[in-house]
């Protein structure tokens, strides 16, 4: 009977509306305090900064005012200098040698130990060194580079001058010889020919075994050897371009028996 009743009972009845209504807010309203807490710590640490960064601004125009002014004859300090001779403007000292203005004052503003600072400068400095000495490395070794390079060119270049020498040595021996009806070169290698002839005759050509091959020699070694043969045996020079009457001749107006010489 009493299960039937309340399940007949009218969900907007008084009773029904009570329970309801009984229920309280609980975690939302927590929640709601915890928060208007927070923002009035926050609003209070915010005030907290604005007085003490005013408080620094206060004492820095202070201290800022309290330097321009110079000391009047109320400072005992002041007054004692005076006593003793001392004009304002005058240097200190009994012969006048020393500072006039007063020492600077360097307010330390930071958190940082003593000599941190000076640490901080040194480091910087050793680094600053460090990176000069890289770059003066990095420029020495492209310098040497540089220089590597100029030297095989002129390597090079020395090499193509020679054999050019040579080949004119060579081309003057031959039409020289032809013109003292010298038939045969002293060495193969003192006339230039073309290249099939050279390998043709280089087949047929049987050399003993004391006999030294030309391939042994250098470009430079030939050009001495044949300058030479040029000097002694036909009054002739390369450089100068001319056959002289006789070895007096040859020995006063040829400045040398080397390009060096002619240059």
């Amino acid at each position: 009977m009493k299960l039937n009743m309340a399940e007949e009972e009218d969900y907007m009845s008084d009773s029904f509306i009570n329970v309801q209504e009984d229920i309280r807010p609980g975690l939302p309203m927590l929640r709601q305090i915890r928060e208007a807490r927070r923002k009035e710590e926050k609003q209070q640490k915010a005030n907290l900064k604005n007085r003490q960064k005013s408080l620094k601004e206060e004492e820095q125009e202070r201290r800022d005012i309290g330097l321009k002014n110079a000391l009047g004859c109320e400072n005992k300090g002041f007054a004692l200098l005076q006593k003793m001779g001392y004009k304002s403007g005058q240097a200190l000292g009994k012969s006048g040698d020393g500072i006039v203005e007063p020492i600077p004052l360097n307010v330390k503003t930071g958190k940082s130990g003593i000599g941190h600072e000076a640490l901080l400068k040194r480091k910087a400095e050793e680094k600053l060194e460090s990176y000069r000495r890289k770059i003066h490395m990095k420029n020495q070794a492209e310098e040497k580079v540089a220089e590597q390079f100029r030297m095989r060119l002129k390597n090079k270049q020395d090499e193509m001058k020679i054999e050019g020498d040579l080949k004119r040595s060579q081309r003057a021996c031959h039409q020289l010889d032809i013109q003292n009806n010298i038939q045969v070169p002293r060495e193969a290698w003192y006339w230039l020919k073309l290249e099939e002839e050279a390998e043709e005759e280089e087949e047929e050509k049987e050399q003993d075994e004391d006999e030294y091959k030309s391939e042994d020699l250098s470009v430079l070694e030939k050009l001495q050897i044949l300058t030479s043969y040029l000097r002694e045996e036909h009054l002739y020079c390369i450089w100068c371009g001319t056959a002289y009457e006789d070895k007096e001749d040859l020995s006063t107006n040829c400045p040398g028996p080397t390009s060096a010489d002619h240059d």
